[in-house]
């Protein structure tokens, strides 16, 4: 049973301050191990350079086991990373849980999997998979995919077809043949059964929408997976060979779709007495895929015309939302997170604002709050949701920052808040697509920002901590071994678009200092999960005993 939040303890030695406590989070924005493709360091940071030299300030851990993932090999992520700013501890997450339920058994001694096999086996169906097949472990691992096509294989599945979304941004970003065409051999190695690949494409082109940002994309993915419909090919790495040679230079993660056919025929599109599992274990880019599959064809569905709906049992690997309880139908119980720094700010009566663009609005909102939808308390509470452009990203890499900051510097001028937290997208969002100049203007562009901010907070008088939620803008290029840069057939740089493993700022600026804590020393070794107590220290609260250790040390 979850613990009774109760109002935070006042600390009677803190002086307070003037105005607002603002936490800054530059989403992707680390410090980067090296200095070739790191476009932080290439930019001219003017602002974020000054504020690093007035402040005090640390390198915080972001990926690996500081945010709940399996080992510090794996890179984190923007979910992982809000999740352990909003609850202030380390809680096992998405890829960690679904590794342990498959090595434990607990999947497939679990009702939904039991239930979604028996379906197929009664029926002489067919199982299908939707999702990401690579194993960058933020949304998806290939890993996680094989246990379940080999336990299907061992449970009698005769029928199996991979709905396979090409990565890109979590691995290199030309890499979906290293996992496309094992796959197919993997699949041809069941000689008793009949075990294929029947479409795919990128996942910025199709699918995987979030935030219903583009639900243009859905209707891509709905059409080729279910539907059959789309540009055919005999297998999956012709489609993508193919691809390849009509558009040099093409990144997976836009690839168009592909639908495996046989004399014409769609090799596996969705029907009535199937199964389907959408094996992402990350929320934000399931929940429209699930929509489409889970609103039944009578119900209103304004998004798109799906032309039919199946009849099937549907599942996803992980609850998405654990407040509307979508899917109706999953794997892996998600992780549990309670007592989130809102819930105790808000317990204690704090006015807050969340605000970021469409694109990480969730992220400030949902996954700060311990996925957890809607308010702690409508009365103490603004969420602000500045609507994203829906261009490619590289063509406006300033993307929302200014507007969001228009409305922080009212928010902070309007003396309502004592505590606001904002997201700017543009580190990982415009990191994402690899182009370095592109990177670099979402920067700069930025940066201008961090100065208006600083700015308003002089003037009111506030607190501002800057940080981010892991790492991306800074590590742009692909390095080997050695430190060296990878270089493409022509010579130039090999781009690199996924997240990477460097530490992250945790900086704190407060221009009415009176002496409460240590302005000379931040503590090191720390986590992003220990912004919670340190933001709580700073309002002049005692964070709770379990709460991960605070950036500050108070006098």
């Amino acid at each position: 049973m979850a613990e009774t939040v109760q109002a935070l303890k006042k600390n009677p030695g803190w002086k307070g301050r003037r105005g607002p406590v603002v936490l800054v989070i530059m989403d992707g924005v680390g410090y980067g191990k090296y200095e070739d493709g790191d476009a932080v360091k290439a930019s001219r940071m003017a602002w974020l350079d000054k504020l690093t030299k007035l402040s005090p300030h640390t390198k915080l851990k972001a990926h690996g086991t500081a945010v709940g993932l399996p080992s510090d090999a794996d890179m984190g992520n923007s979910e992982v990373g809000h999740n352990a700013m909003g609850c202030g501890r380390v809680f096992a997450q998405g890829a960690k849980l679904v590794s342990n339920a498959i090595s434990s058994g607990s999947m497939f001694a679990g009702d939904t999997w039991k239930k979604l096999i028996a379906n197929v086996n009664n029926a002489g169906s067919t199982l299908h998979f939707i999702g990401l097949v690579s194993d960058g472990n933020v949304h998806s691992h290939i890993d996680h995919l094989k246990a379940m096509i080999e336990r299907a294989h061992a449970d009698g599945v005769k029928k199996l077809r991979v709905h396979a979304l090409l990565d890109g941004r979590d691995v290199d970003p030309t890499s979906a043949l290293e996992y496309i065409t094992p796959l197919e051999e993997y699949l041809a190695s069941f000689s008793d059964a009949d075990y294929r690949i029947a479409s795919g494409g990128g996942r910025m082109y199709m699918t995987m929408d979030r935030y219903n940002a583009d639900w243009s994309m859905v209707e891509r993915g709905w059409k080729a997976h279910v539907l059959g419909e789309g540009r055919m090919f005999a297998g999956a790495t012709e489609a993508i060979k193919t691809y390849r040679e009509e558009t040099p230079g093409l990144l997976d993660q836009d690839m168009h779709e592909f639908v495996i056919a046989e004399n014409g025929t769609p090799v596996g599109t969705i029907n009535d007495g199937d199964s389907v599992i959408y094996f992402n274990f990350r929320g934000d880019r399931a929940l429209e895929m699930t929509a489409a599959f889970e609103t039944p064809a009578t119900a209103d569905f304004p998004h798109f015309d799906r032309k039919r709906v199946p009849a099937v049992e549907y599942a996803g690997m992980m609850e998405y939302d654990g407040d509307l309880h979508i899917p109706r139908q999953y794997l892996v119980n998600p992780p549990s997170i309670d007592r989130t720094m809102g819930e105790y700010l808000t317990k204690s009566g704090v006015r807050l604002m969340a605000i970021s663009e469409t694109q990480k609005y969730g992220h400030v909102t949902y996954f700060f709050n311990g996925n957890k939808l809607g308010k702690f308390d409508e009365k103490l509470e603004d969420y602000v949701e500045i609507k994203s452009d829906v261009v490619p990203f590289e063509q406006r890499p300033w993307m929302k920052c200014a507007e969001i900051t228009d409305k922080v510097i009212e928010a902070i001028k309007s003396g309502k808040y004592d505590h606001i937290r904002l997201n700017f997208p543009n580190g990982d969002m415009v990191g994402h697509t690899g182009v370095f100049n592109a990177v670099v203007c979402s920067m700069e562009g930025m940066d201008l920002q961090l100065g208006r901010i600083k700015e308003a907070i002089d003037e009111a008088g506030g607190i501002m901590c800057i940080t981010a939620d892991h790492g991306n803008s800074d590590d742009m290029y692909e390095h080997k071994k050695d430190g060296s840069v990878a270089v493409n057939a022509d010579g130039s740089p090999k781009a690199k678009t996924s997240h990477s493993l460097n530490p992250v700022p945790g900086i704190i600026y407060d221009p009415e200092y009176k002496g409460e804590y240590d302005n000379t020393t931040l503590n090191e070794g720390l986590g992003i999960s220990s912004w919670p107590a340190t933001i709580m220290e700073l309002m002049g609260f005692v964070p709770p005993d379990d709460y991960d250790k605070s950036i500050i040390n108070l006098k």
